[in-house]
């Protein structure tokens, strides 16, 4: 079924074409108005506005309504006056009969005299399906449209992903790119994108220089091409030769990228390894403060984590039902949830301290079943309060995304986390050391007796210590809760760990748990690339048990007659 359509759309079109390969960027509407049309045009013409896409420059509009018009999810509706407009009617899973439309040309939900939604039966529409000539351009076109993005890393990514597939047509696409291109970073991207694309297309000269090129750039994406080349230059299919001191050059490019290679994961697992122990010194400390300053073995310290990071959910729904999501205010949510959640969980905890553990020191055995059971109640209580699935707390834009330096990935996220657990253990290394909290703490832990003798009120500054620890195990959960979801067995997931960091680095001493955290996230980090996630873990735990077998004090042991 072929429609008429506006002379003033295809002119627009035409003349996009005409133009080549000018660097003209046409916006969101034109590129809307270009689909519109084409999805009303047959034959040729159809062809000549598609393949004109590739000039739009918005690849993600593009790439959205052709791979719709394949599916088959755009129709055509005939309006009364006898006009025709092409709609988008998404597929959805168990949905049928009439829903919402999107007009393509203008991507509003298509609406009635009223202005009301109007609700189609796509059933009841004629499809507009491509012709088998124009689907097979598609491909190409959502290829080739991502090069005239004007984001230049959309660009950049675009021509890699190009050249790697060495296909014969987009070799010249990416040599008139260079010529034209003016973005330093994304000049390099198509130079390596041009080396891979000649490593199996051009004459042996241009292998050899592309070899090169590749070594200079320390290609990691150039890697395998440079492994599949050698391996069909011994299979003699590769439609050249190479002599011996050819094959040379070959290897040393190989070997000096994976020196590289070797090089950017070293880094980049001290980072994940840095990252993971920021994430167990958050976790690890408020034990520190609980069982190693007051010799509470407190079983209910992963709930208080779950604490924490309910709370942040519960700051979120907050900022939602009062904010749009979109809202600038809704991206503070996550400065109000850090307090917040700290205030809860210390809450709770000065509440767990005054009616258990204060009845329970020095009876570390009755302490360890009491905060068991206070553990499996708060857990139940977790899911009759907020259910028993999993919980999301979207992170604020801010903290999502990456930084990449020298083919190295740094998260936001991962970042703030390392940031914010050094200014934790700041802030705590001067409370304990600066202040007189810190200093009545201190000598509670070294001798009750004396401290008591002294006129420090004991019951009140454990009161106050087993609160800041459990406040700090809410921080804990607000950040747990920005790298995975949130549920009641949070806190479980945890526990084993903080002890763990707690022992290794010396009971009573926050130093060593810094120490600790940071060890063993490292080593952890470190071993899984090698043996796998399950045996890496494995063989942490045992190098843990062979240390404490070596000193049973942990890295820093502490002596004091509380402790002792």
């Amino acid at each position: 079924m072929r429609y008429s359509s506006p002379i003033i759309l295809r002119f627009i079109a035409l003349a996009t074409c005409l133009l080549g390969m000018t660097s003209v960027n046409a916006d969101e509407s034109e590129a809307r108005q270009i689909l519109a049309e084409a999805m009303l045009s047959s034959g040729d013409d159809q062809m000549t506005l598609v393949e004109s896409l590739v000039e739009t420059g918005e690849p993600k509009i593009v790439d959205t309504y052709l791979e719709a018009w394949k599916r088959g999810d755009v129709y055509v509706y005939e309006a009364k006056d006898g006009s025709v407009i092409p709609l988008y009617i998404p597929e959805e899973d168990g949905v049928s009969g009439p829903r919402p439309a999107t007009v393509v040309a203008t991507g509003e939900i298509f609406v009635n005299r009223m202005g009301e939604p109007e609700m189609l039966d796509p059933t009841t529409l004629d499809s507009a399906r491509p012709s088998r000539k124009t689907r097979k351009a598609f491909t190409r076109v959502i290829d080739l449209v991502a090069l005239s993005s004007q984001d230049p890393i959309m660009r950049a990514d675009a021509a890699l992903k190009l050249g790697l597939k060495q296909d014969a047509d987009y070799l010249p696409v990416l040599l008139e790119m260079q010529q034209k291109e003016t973005d330093d970073k994304v000049n390099e991207a198509v130079a390596e994108g041009i080396a891979v694309s000649q490593l199996a297309l051009g004459s042996k000269e241009e292998r050899l220089a592309a070899i090169q090129t590749l070594q200079d750039m320390n290609s990691i994406a150039g890697m395998t091409a440079l492994e599949n080349f050698k391996f069909n230059l011994k299979d003699g299919v590769a439609g050249v030769e190479f002599t011996e001191s050819e094959m040379a050059v070959l290897d040393s490019a190989m070997q000096s990228i994976e020196s590289y290679i070797k090089v950017v994961d070293f880094i980049g697992t001290c980072f994940r390894g840095l990252s993971l122990g920021a994430v167990l010194v958050i976790v690890a400390l408020g034990l520190a403060i609980t069982f190693g300053l007051m010799g509470v073995i407190n079983m209910a310290h992963g709930e208080m984590i779950a604490v924490g990071a309910y709370s942040a959910y519960i700051s979120q729904q907050m900022f939602t039902s009062m904010f749009a999501s979109t809202n600038l205010a809704y991206e503070t949510y996550f400065f109000f949830a850090i307090p917040f959640s700290f205030l809860i969980a210390a809450l709770c905890g000065l509440v767990l301290e005054r009616s258990v553990i204060q009845f329970l020191y020095k009876r570390p055995l009755e302490s360890l079943l009491a905060t068991w059971g206070v553990s499996l109640i708060l857990q139940q209580g977790f899911r009759l309060v907020f259910g028993a699935a999993n919980r999301q707390v979207n992170s604020p834009s801010w903290l999502l995304g990456n930084i990449e330096i020298f083919d190295i990935t740094f998260g936001y996220n991962r970042l703030f986390v390392i940031g914010f657990a050094a200014l934790i253990v700041f802030g705590t290394w001067l409370l304990m050391t600066k202040t007189s909290l810190g200093l009545a703490v201190r000598a509670v832990m070294q001798d009750p007796m004396m401290a008591s003798a002294m006129g420090i009120r004991i019951e009140r500054v454990r009161m106050m210590t087993f609160a800041f620890g459990s406040g700090l195990a809410g921080l804990a959960g607000v950040f747990l809760s920005q790298i995975g979801s949130v549920g009641s067995n949070l806190g479980q997931s945890y526990i084993v760990d903080s002890f763990m960091v707690v022992v290794v680095g010396g009971v009573g001493n926050i130093f060593g748990t810094v120490i600790s955290a940071l060890g063993i996230g490292v080593t952890d980090q470190a071993l899984q690339p090698a043996f796998g996630p399950v045996m890496g873990r494995i063989t942490v735990l045992v190098i843990i048990i062979i240390f404490l077998q070596w000193k049973p004090g942990g890295l820093f042991p502490s002596n004091s007659r509380s402790l002792d």
